[in-house]
Formats: structure tokens, sequence, C-alpha cells
């Protein structure tokens, strides 16, 4: 389904920096022990960014253009490109994986179309939602999904998730004493080329949030720093967020400071191109 067969899953692990349980013969077992290992580490080392879409460069999901550019390139990506990396790296290990598609809730009561890729893994017959293409606010580990209501903490940060109506199940964070949704999906299982045609929204509708501007962002156990325009963003457990302008001189920089993010000569000439129009 994923394509596991086809990821180089040794480069994959180094690119991660996996330090998780390793079996006497070498090899990864699928538990749930590995899994949180490996989708901590992904969150940690691959930032979320759209860059691609903004310089107008095609989105490719195939699992090797995927691997070019996250592992070997060293580049970030958005959640269709992040999850299905991880969707490949953990069926070859031998997790059972399946996709949903999620609506963003971020945005108030303003209703989203279905745009965001989730995995749902399971584990000793347990279901778990897996997600490290959701950005600064997404999970760190693997959330349970047999316990709607329950708190789940994840560094400083803890989420919830709550069943609705029609077997929905919703994602939320709690900032403060406040609990925020951001997204929720249903039972339906999305397949890899379903993503194809999220994708392809994303990445062209004129509407799309990814279109036009920068956007690159992190999870973090203590703060949460997202890249949007020319704001940086730092968000903290408590509720409290801080905010700064970067000048276009200052986003290479940043971009490596912040997000582990080192472009290339071409893709710092293309941003900076993008972000001085109507200076």
């Amino acid at each position: 389904m994923w394509s596991g067969d086809r990821l180089d899953l040794g480069a994959y692990l180094a690119r991660i920096g996996y330090e998780g349980p390793v079996a006497q013969d070498g090899e990864l077992r699928p538990d749930l022990a590995t899994l949180y290992a490996v989708h901590r580490a992904h969150a940690g080392a691959i930032a979320f960014e759209s860059l691609d879409v903004l310089f107008g460069r095609p989105v490719e999901l195939d699992v090797k253009a995927i691997e070019d550019k996250l592992v070997h390139g060293r580049r970030g990506g958005y959640c269709y490109e992040q999850n299905s990396l991880l969707a490949a790296a953990l069926e070859r290990i031998g997790f059972e994986v399946s996709g949903r598609g999620a609506r963003n809730r971020t945005r108030g009561d303003v209703l989203l179309p279905v745009t965001h890729a989730v995995l749902v893994v399971t584990v000793e017959g347990q279901p778990w939602l897996c997600d490290v293409g959701f950005g600064h606010q997404g999970p760190l580990e693997p959330v349970p999904l047999a316990r709607p209501g329950a708190e789940v903490p994840q560094g400083d940060w803890t989420y919830g998730v709550r069943e609705e109506e029609g077997g929905v199940l919703a994602l939320s964070l709690l900032r403060g004493d406040t609990w925020r949704d951001l997204y929720a999906f249903s039972p339906q299982r999305y397949h890899p080329v379903d993503y194809v045609l999220l994708n392809h929204y994303s990445s062209t509708h004129p509407r799309s949030a990814f279109v036009g501007q920068v956007i690159v962002q992190k999870p973090g156990n203590a703060v949460r720093t997202a890249l949007v325009g020319r704001e940086l963003t730092r968000l903290h457990p408590d509720g409290s967020s801080e905010r700064r302008s970067v000048s276009p001189d200052e986003l290479p920089a940043v971009l490596d400071r912040e997000f582990g993010l080192r472009l290339g000569e071409r893709d710092v000439e293309e941003l900076d191109r993008v972000n001085r129009v109507g200076d």
C-alpha cells in the first residue's frame, strides 16, 4: 500500500537519528516501543515546510521522490510527504498502517475541506494516531485512539481525543486552561491515491493556505515554533506566544537556526526573490 519495499530504511533511520530499540538480529520490531521511537525521532528531525509550493514546483508523492527530498536532500515537507514517508517506513518495519483524511479546525468555526493526511497504526489490536505532518502544533508521539476522553501528556504539552457523532474523532491540544481542536477525522480509510488528489488542491488552488507564502514549522517539547510569511511565532504550553518579524535577509539563517533547514543556493535565491516581491 505505502511502497515500503522501495524505501531505503537505513537511510531514513539515519536521517531521523533513530536511537530506539533494535532486535538482536539488527531488525526493528513492529511493537509499541518502536512506534514511539520512530515517531518521536521523525517529528524532531524533519521540519514541516511547503517551500516547493511557494516556488511553484510540483510536490511529488512517489516514495522515491519523497525519499530523495526529505531523506537524501535533507529538506522538510508537508503532511502528504511527511506522513507518506512515515507510512512507508512503518510498513517496511511490519506495522499495519492505514490513512485518514482530516478536517483542520484551527480556524475556529470556519468549515474547511478535508485536506490533512494522518495515519492510524494498529499495534496488538489497538489503534494509534500517528501524525508527523501537522506542523508546530502536531503530536510528537503516537496518540491512543482506544480511550477517547483521556488526556495524553507529551513533553510539556497535553493532547486529547474526543469522539463525536458518526465515529468522528477530534484531536485537541491543551494551551493554558483551554482545549483547542486541531482537526477531526472519520473512520473512512484513505489510500495514497487519495492523497494525490488532496495534494493537488493544497499545492495549486489559490485558496490553499500554502500558496503564496512561506510556511515552516516545528514542534518541540517546550516551545513550538512557526514561520508564516515573515512572522516568527513561538508557542508556549501556558497559552502565551511571542511574535517578531523576519526580514528577507534573515530568512536563510532563521530557517537553518530554528528549523534545521539549510537551503541550497538555488532555493535561497528563489526564496529571496519571492519574499522581496512588493517591497
